[in-house]
């Protein structure tokens, strides 16, 4: 991995709360992913599934984590089973993990290899009642393509069915929304270079570069900092392409007079950053342009106020609405009779500002959590209010995320990325 090795604490303590909401006589079973192939023999670059890292620390293909806190013999308490490594395997793939360096990473004594799965859990199972399974539920989720973990779930329970199947779903949900210390630190280093590829950017951009060399510039800084590079696949929108949510092609000119937004994030260690800035590509924004960034940087600024313990997430994005609507009517992009005759399901903010104002955000970028209950302290969301005008060819989001405080204002992990316009311009031209 190119990440520095993580403190096993986090995963002791990890692994803790999720026991703590366990029902008693019960074991819960996490996979990896695979290593999807494309055609032929080549394959994607793997990427470990959140939910077995997260409590366990380990980032290798073919992996099995099982819990069962009840067991009868301590060594069956927490239980690792890996791929079998050996010097052929070395000198092929590389170095994995050994017994040794998994009770390093995992903080779990007891390791097997994959091929005495079977055998370990007849003695488990006969002890259980009840076995978490770990079905994707994000509520965003695409899962036609069926993943290791929904294929050991199919053949697991067709070969056990006397047993009842629980969901580790809420419990992870619940757990890994809040973050640990060491979390924090991760995503504040992902945060951190992020900051590099901005500012490299600053330096970079001019009339006529393309948007893929941005990419490619800010792809650079990213790996010379220990990233595997980026979180999600980043949005280079310069001028009308702006206005397109989802653009991710990033193939076309930037022109003298357009602004550019750039939304993109430095995964480090599998924890994600999620920034979006948008930059004059000549140093100077017109001032039309000043106008709508400003507003949107007060809509974002007030948001920000609003991220704070006991609030629900539906009656935030409300209130943001409203930050919103007073925005757009300063703009004339709508006016008191639009508002007067708005559909309340779709506002008529909504013609500017069509999107979600906040997302949970830790190993995935839109991470799990639950919109059932209150904000807490040591979450951490975006916080992303955007205006998009595609008659102007200009579309304006800005974009930070921001860990939830005991009290007051969420602290900003990208309180160093420059932001206002006086400060873009002055780097740009400098």
């Amino acid at each position: 991995m190119k990440y520095h090795r993580i403190n096993n604490e986090l995963f002791i303590r990890n692994r803790k709360k999720f026991v703590a909401q366990m029902v008693p006589n019960s074991v819960a079973i996490f996979n990896s992913n695979d290593i999807y192939p494309v055609s032929a023999d080549s394959t994607l670059p793997f990427t470990q599934h959140r939910d077995i890292f997260y409590l366990s620390g380990v980032d290798q293909e073919e992996s099995i984590l099982v819990i069962f806190p009840d067991a009868h013999l301590e060594e069956h308490k927490e239980m690792l089973f890996l791929k079998e490594t050996n010097e052929h395997i070395a000198i092929w793939e590389g170095e994995k993990l050994d017994k040794k360096a998994a009770l390093e990473t995992s903080g779990i004594k007891n390791t097997y290899w994959l091929d005495q799965f079977e055998s370990v859990m007849k003695v488990v199972l006969a002890q259980a009642e009840n076995v978490y399974i770990n079905t994707n539920e994000h509520t965003r989720a695409n899962t036609e393509v069926e993943t290791r973990e929904d294929r050991f779930i199919k053949a697991f329970q067709a070969k056990h069915p006397a047993h009842t199947y629980k969901k580790s779903a809420p419990i992870m949900h619940r757990i890994r929304s809040v973050k640990e210390d060491i979390e924090l630190e991760l995503m504040q280093t992902a945060c951190d270079i992020t900051e590099k590829g901005v500012r490299r950017v600053l330096d970079f951009l001019k009339p006529d570069v393309m948007e893929y060399e941005i990419e490619a510039e800010i792809m650079h800084e990213f790996l010379r900092n220990r990233s595997k590079g980026f979180a999600y696949t980043p949005i280079i929108a310069s001028g009308a392409s702006a206005c397109v949510l989802h653009y991710i092609e990033n193939n076309k000119v930037c022109k003298d007079g357009d602004v550019i937004l750039m939304d993109f994030g430095a995964e480090y260690a599998n924890y994600a950053s999620d920034l979006t800035r948008c930059f004059p590509v000549n140093g100077k924004f017109t001032d039309r342009q000043k106008a709508v960034y400003n507003a949107v940087l007060h809509v974002k600024k007030e948001s920000e106020k609003l991220l704070v313990e006991g609030t629900m997430l539906h009656d935030y994005h409300k209130e943001v609405g409203k930050l919103m609507e007073a925005q757009l009517l300063q703009l004339g992009l709508i006016d008191k009779t639009d508002i007067a005759n708005q559909d309340p399901k779709w506002p008529a903010y909504k013609k500017y500002f069509m999107h979600g104002t906040s997302h949970f955000i830790g190993l995935d970028t839109h991470d799990v959590g639950l919109w059932t209950e209150p904000i807490k302290e040591g979450m951490v969301f975006t916080c992303e209010p955007g205006i998009y005008i595609p008659e102007e060819n200009l579309g304006i989001r800005i974009e930070d995320d921001l860990v939830v405080q005991k009290s007051g204002s969420p602290k900003n992990l990208m309180a160093n990325i420059p932001i206002e316009v006086e400060e873009i311009e002055d780097l740009m031209n400098s």
